[in-house]
């Protein structure tokens, strides 16, 4: 689909005023270690502090010498998906980009991806980095509105060293940060933008687990009970939350419904909000995804402890039986379901799902 203008992407995000009845959007603004839900995510911590110590952590994880297949495997999606995340970083500003997110184990591993790519694109930290010594900001909006898969090598993020030299000497080349801190000239985002289009019947472990995982990854989470063809055209619409986005990251993969002709940047088909789709995770297996999360040791859905494996709304999601435990081998206190992540199977992932 051929691109379009700015101009005609925002006159065809225009849409009808939403029905007097529906629900409006929430907007929940998490900065500088703002909680809107329960536990993770207390603490100062900035976004950029958050980013850089994940970033340290994915540098590790892809550092590690190892003849394990699955996680020889999930070293090399790491980084396809971190070359993905960094392209559209050259393609669009972060005010430009959110994530789709519904707090499921596919787009947690997409969201520390976008959030572990983000320092090398403002190498230099700010002084703020780490610490905010601002008090906890979160501002809570009700908004009815009208409405190339190859690894990109990134630039040196090592920081040159001062000129002290006082003289009237020219100043040295710039180094490849420096050059990188020319090209992208503004300063680190303090949150970064994410829309939760939520099922009919949520799980309660589901909603709060959005809620804890969007505060402690500084998301300026958009939370919205319309369809998702609805929720988009109002998220992305002229006054909606979402109004200078013109991409969105999914977490889509290969086995999921309507996953398998998916490219790593896809448009929006004509009847949709146009706006570009972005899959870094399009190629990631099952075992891969619980690989990289257990690896890093990065928080997840309580639900994944209790053999669910796929996670929609209480309507259609049940524990797989293929994690189903021999019930002569329970004792009192067991779980009837072994965890998620040991399914081995991508094909056996949506067992539990009635569709």
């Amino acid at each position: 689909m051929p691109a379009t203008t700015a101009a005609a992407v925002a006159a065809e995000r225009a849409a009808p005023p939403p029905a007097a009845d529906a629900p409006p959007l929430q907007t929940n603004v998490n900065v500088n270690g703002a909680d809107a839900g329960e536990g993770e995510g207390e603490g100062t911590e900035s976004l950029e502090g958050v980013c850089r110590e994940l970033k340290t952590r994915v540098d590790g994880f892809l550092a590690r010498e190892t003849d394990d297949p699955v996680l020889r495997s999930t070293q090399a999606q790491v980084r396809v998906g971190l070359g993905v995340v960094d392209e559209a970083l050259r393609r669009y500003r972060p005010a430009e980009l959110s994530l789709s997110y519904n707090g499921g184990k596919d787009c947690l591993v997409l969201l520390i991806l976008i959030l572990a790519a983000l320092p090398s694109h403002f190498p230099f930290p700010s002084s703020s980095s780490s610490t905010s010594s601002a008090t906890p900001n979160t501002t809570t909006t009700t908004t009815s509105s009208n409405t190339d898969s190859s690894t990109i090598t990134t630039a040196d993020t090592n920081s040159p060293t001062p000129n002290n030299d006082a003289s009237s000497s020219p100043p040295p080349p710039k180094t490849a940060a420096a050059a990188a801190a020319a090209a992208c000239p503004e300063t680190f985002p303090r949150s970064f933008q994410a829309l939760y289009i939520r099922p009919p019947s949520p799980f309660p472990e589901v909603d709060a687990f959005v809620a804890s995982s969007a505060a402690r990854y500084r998301l300026d989470l958009t939370t919205s009970d319309r369809p998702m063809k609805a929720a988009l055209t109002e998220y992305l619409g002229a006054s909606g939350p979402g109004s200078a986005v013109r991409a969105v990251f999914v977490g889509t993969r290969r086995t999921d419904p309507h996953g398998a002709a998916l490219s790593h940047f896809d448009e929006t088909d004509h009847d949709w909000p146009r706006f570009m789709r972005i899959h870094p995770v399009i190629d990631w297996h099952y075992r891969e995804v619980w690989r990289f999360i257990r690896a890093l040791e990065i928080p997840y859905c309580p639900l994944y402890d209790k053999g669910y494996t796929s996670l929609g709304g209480t309507d259609d999601t049940h524990p797989n039986p293929a994690l189903k435990r021999d019930e002569r081998k329970i004792g009192d206190g067991d779980q009837r379901f072994r965890p998620a992540y040991e399914l081995m199977e991508d094909d056996e992932e949506r067992l539990g799902r009635d569709r």
